[in-house]
């Protein structure tokens, strides 16, 4: 029985999509070598979201190559799909794999027992890739991560995900429900509903993501279901209501603005203008004051002048959110975001992180605060300290309190201190 190893980088649909390789090897006669074991095979899903991603890449790479001595080594994910070329010259790379492959692991590894010849970088045209199927992270028997969408067709000037991911795509709602009751058939006690894209669901078909939230909100089963990141302009009214009401889906957001400035939504080719972000933000804590939202902002751009952003700041101070994603402008090549003037210095950079950085940190503070004395819902899990359980809220509060084995993987209402 050959021992297979994972290392995975990037977004929670990275980490979804190992978690099903890895349950494939594991269903066709593969083990999953143990801590101190070495491994047979040794497969790299990558990211590419910055050059920073791409760096950590590369020394993932070299770090699970060197454990591994004698271990044949795939690399895969969007850093693999973006730059195979590269990616085929880093040492101890045996197999290049683009985002379609990944999915035939099974057949490739028959041919490579089989002494079979092969490319070694197998990585067709993204555009061709209409593949797509539901699939879920089972690394945690409590938390599930579900990829219900895959892809996205917005082509802002900054991004190279659609380089890496392809086209929007999707399956039924019926399909998606059917995955969803797999997993919590499994076990699942909570589902973290994950895409590039996910308000795009259903995409060229007659169904949108409203008609997948309407259906999880009308299941019987014991289980939470948080969505994931929404485009402000995706996020339709009806749903936030429903949302409101809902007795399954958690009052948890995370909706990127970018940029508080519409001058630099402009130039990222965003399709909302802060208004519109406003507007959502305004719905939300109308319907559930109670509720977290975290926002994502790139700061930096190229042509993101000192005063646009702080515009940025300015909107943001006045933007009842509970914490910000930062995350500095960077340059990647392919993308239409080179051609734009000025250049952001990295000093500058990091000048405006900082700013952002403690205006967050103030925020989520208050937001806890705020909190205090009420009364919410936690789903309580183990940690590395085997006196402690820690969990979150329904509206994202992580918590902790004394061990109770009985209470692991089960709901309790609390009231926080």
């Amino acid at each position: 029985m050959k021992k297979v190893t994972f290392y995975t980088l990037g977004c929670k649909l990275n980490f979804a999509e190992t978690s099903y390789i890895g349950r494939l090897l594991v269903a066709n006669g593969f083990s999953i070598a143990g801590k101190g074991e070495k491994a047979d095979v040794c497969i790299v899903n990558t990211c590419s979201v910055t050059d920073t991603a791409d760096k950590k890449c590369r020394q993932a790479i070299h770090k699970i190559s060197s454990a591994n001595p004698n271990a044949f080594v795939i690399v895969t994910g969007c850093y693999a799909q973006i730059n195979p070329a590269e990616v085929e010259q880093i040492e101890g790379v045996d197999l290049v794999l683009g985002a379609k492959e990944k999915f035939d692991i099974l057949k490739i590894m028959h041919s490579l027992e089989s002494k079979e010849q092969f490319d070694r970088v197998q990585v067709a045209n993204i555009r061709d890739n209409n593949f797509f199927e539901p699939i879920f992270s089972a690394g945690d028997r409590t938390r599930y991560f579900l990829k219900v969408q895959d892809g996205c067709n917005y082509y802002c000037t900054y991004c190279t995900i659609p380089f890496a991911r392809g086209k929007s795509r999707s399956a039924s709602v019926a399909v998606t429900m059917d995955t969803i009751r797999r997993a919590i058939a499994e076990g699942a006690r909570e589902i973290i509903l994950t895409g590039v894209n996910i308000g795009d669901f259903g995409n060229g078909s007659s169904e949108r993501f409203i008609d997948l939230v309407r259906n999880i909100d009308d299941m019987t089963d014991e289980v939470r279901f948080r969505i994931s990141s929404v485009e402000p302009n995706l996020l339709e009214d009806d749903i936030i209501r429903l949302i409101a009401h809902s007795r399954r889906i958690a009052p948890h957001f995370h909706i990127p603005l970018q940029s508080g400035s519409n001058r630099v939504l402009e130039l990222m080719q965003r399709r909302y203008t802060r208004e519109i972000f406003a507007q959502k933000v305004a719905t939300i804590k109308s319907l559930m004051p109670h509720a977290f939202i975290g926002v994502d902002v790139i700061v930096g751009m190229r042509g993101e002048t000192p005063d646009m952003f702080d515009e940025t700041v300015q909107f943001l101070a006045e933007t009842p959110f509970s914490e910000l994603h930062i995350f500095p402008y960077s340059e990647r090549e392919g993308t239409r975001a080179l051609n734009i003037s000025p250049v952001v210095s990295v000093q500058e950079k990091k000048r405006r992180s900082e700013i952002l950085h403690r205006m967050s940190q103030e925020h989520v503070e208050e937001f806890y605060r705020s909190q205090k004395g009420l009364e919410r819902t936690v789903l309580w899990e183990t940690t590395k300290d085997p006196k402690i359980m820690s969990g979150y809220t329904e509206n994202y509060i992580p918590v902790t309190a004394p061990l109770e084995s009985d209470k692991i993987n089960t709901f309790q209402k609390i009231r926080i201190d």
